[in-house]
């Protein structure tokens, strides 16, 4: 009995001495002031391939009907906590939309105010004062990694920061990697990443904290996480160890008697 209570005490303190204390990041910790001055970097989203767009196109025209050949009807289904558009302009592999009487318009690589002045141009020919208005149907991010809740977040505003889609996942679990934020973005047929340390106010002045379309947001586990699976993992081969070993003694014991 003697033998099964030093192992005991013995597995006691090893998984005593293993627990580690977790160092505690805050957002925006270096900003002291009540108001404070960053160059904020905002630019417009870039269209890429597969993005779904809404053109709506409006003339000064007095026949009803002239302008609808180019409004492709846009319904709005819900589907659970999602919503999704259906309709609109695909941008297909090779970067272009197809508009009626046009025909193939590049649309890949260009902000939405650029696209509309194409547009414009080439309805010149076709109607009276043109009007044109682009936006995005499929603008939505991805929230994945030690966060509240991993998603996929529909954006009907079109404009959405990192601060803003981590609140909108339930924020960093107390096992991200806030300093060390990923942003993965496709530019271009190109993979880009970005890494934001969210303690400190430059995130403003970076631009990856405006996410844009399809962008993927990672908060990888920080090493106090992998230390907890570690003792975890441990503490489970402890615990089986020392039930064999009351076992074996308990039946000693018996046999003694």
């Amino acid at each position: 009995m003697r033998l099964l209570l030093a192992v005991v005490i013995i597995a006691a303190l090893f998984t005593t001495s293993c627990r580690t204390q977790r160092a505690v990041f805050n957002y925006l910790e270096d900003v002291t002031d009540t108001s404070f001055k960053a160059g904020m970097y905002i630019t417009e989203a870039v269209i890429q391939k597969s993005d779904l767009l809404s053109i709506q196109v409006y003339s000064a025209s007095t026949i009803p009907g002239v302008d609808l050949l180019y409004n492709l009807p846009v319904q709005q289904q819900t589907g659970g906590s999602q919503n999704s558009q259906m309709g609109g302009y695909l941008v297909d592999v090779a970067g272009n939309i197809t508009l009626p009487r046009i025909g193939v318009v590049r649309a890949e690589g260009l902000k939405k105010s650029v696209l509309e002045e194409t547009i414009r141009e080439k309805l010149k020919t076709e109607l009276t004062l043109p009007n044109v208005i682009v936006r995005f149907l499929n603008f939505r991010i991805t929230v994945i990694g030690e966060v509240g809740t991993q998603n996929v977040l529909n954006v009907p505003t079109e404009r959405l920061n990192v601060l803003e889609a981590l609140g909108m996942a339930g924020g960093i679990t107390e096992f991200g990697k806030i300093k060390e934020v990923k942003i993965l973005r496709q530019n271009n047929g190109v993979t880009q990443l970005g890494i934001l340390d969210l303690t400190s106010k430059t995130i403003f002045s970076s631009p990856y904290f405006q996410l844009q379309q399809n962008d993927v947001v990672l908060v990888d586990q920080n090493r106090y996480k992998l230390r907890q699976t570690e003792q975890q993992r441990v503490a489970q081969q402890i615990g089986f160890a020392t039930g064999i070993i009351s076992t074996v003694a308990l039946m000693v014991a018996l046999i003694r008697k």
